[in-house]
């Protein structure tokens, strides 16, 4: 992810980096349909330059990069130094030379005007300080016609977030989130997003809803110790819970998890929301 403002919790923080590599298989697995459809909605084709931002641990930029071929080339963007370090280990591993990195913050791009023909962005925009900001920078960069491709979570109400972070809020109450601080859920009412994509001045805007697998390859505990570890946006929430407490939330997040159990899997599904504008 990228830009949290200072008083926002750090996205590159220990637990969450842990979290991120102890993880790393099983947190693709899961996303792997959700990167799919990022992927085959923006349309990369081979030879092009495509800039992912807010990357965290370098999806899609990765699977874009198979994509355009050596003659094509990702830069691979996020705020964290540490999430890209993670990035460039996946990237290696699948010996991707076309596959770069850059720490830089949304909102300034160290990019010459026109620099690339495409750019996408995986459960990142709606971390943005300045979503308009970015976005016109964003097309600044981008060559003429070149696309800008974006995928965000929809409602709060569904069963990955109901069964791990809606239960411990039922137990504490206050504020799901922190007012002004990162919100997971910015864009999941209806054109929301499309509306920041024409403001910014992109062109044939589109958006839509899609509901796609999301599917955890392993057990409830797993799952409950990944979600604790990286939503960064929920802990100050989490920070809230008596110790006490704990016991009975983890509980009754088990059993709730326990529903969408499907013989060694999770199977959650997810509702996200796809959007794209043009230069």
């Amino acid at each position: 992810m990228t830009t949290p403002s200072k008083e926002e919790p750090s996205w590159g923080s220990s637990y969450r980096l842990v979290a991120s590599e102890k993880w790393k298989a099983k947190s693709a697995a899961m996303g792997k349909a959700v990167t799919e459809a990022l992927v085959q909605y923006a349309q990369p084709r081979s030879g092009m330059r495509v800039l992912d931002l807010a990357t965290g641990t370098g999806e899609p930029a990765i699977s874009i990069a198979m994509i355009v071929g050596a003659q094509g080339q990702v830069t691979a963007l996020d705020l964290s130094a540490d999430l890209l370090e993670i990035a460039k280990g996946r990237a290696q591993e699948r010996g991707l030379r076309n596959f770069f990195t850059r720490q830089a913050d949304a909102h300034a791009l160290p990019f010459a005007d026109s620099s690339f023909d495409l750019a996408t962005s995986r459960f990142g925009i709606m971390f943005f300080r300045d979503p308009c900001q970015a976005l016109g920078e964003l097309r600044r960069v981008l060559r003429d016609k070149s696309r800008a491709c974006f995928l965000a979570w929809g409602s709060f109400d569904q069963p990955y977030w109901q069964t791990t972070i809606g239960v411990a809020h039922r137990h504490v109450g206050g504020s799901l989130l922190e007012p002004g601080g990162p919100d997971p859920f910015r864009f999941a009412t209806s054109g929301s997003l499309s509306a920041v994509l024409s403001d910014a001045g992109f062109r044939e805007v589109h958006e839509e809803t899609k509901n796609l697998s999301w599917t955890w390859p392993g057990t409830p505990q797993e799952v409950w110790e990944q979600v604790r570890a990286v939503s960064v946006p929920f802990r100050p929430m989490l920070d809230r819970v008596p110790a006490n407490l704990w016991p009975q939330i983890d509980a009754e997040v088990l059993a709730a998890i326990g529903q969408y159990v499907q013989g060694e899997s999770i199977a959650f599904g997810a509702s996200v929301v796809l959007a794209s504008g043009r230069k």
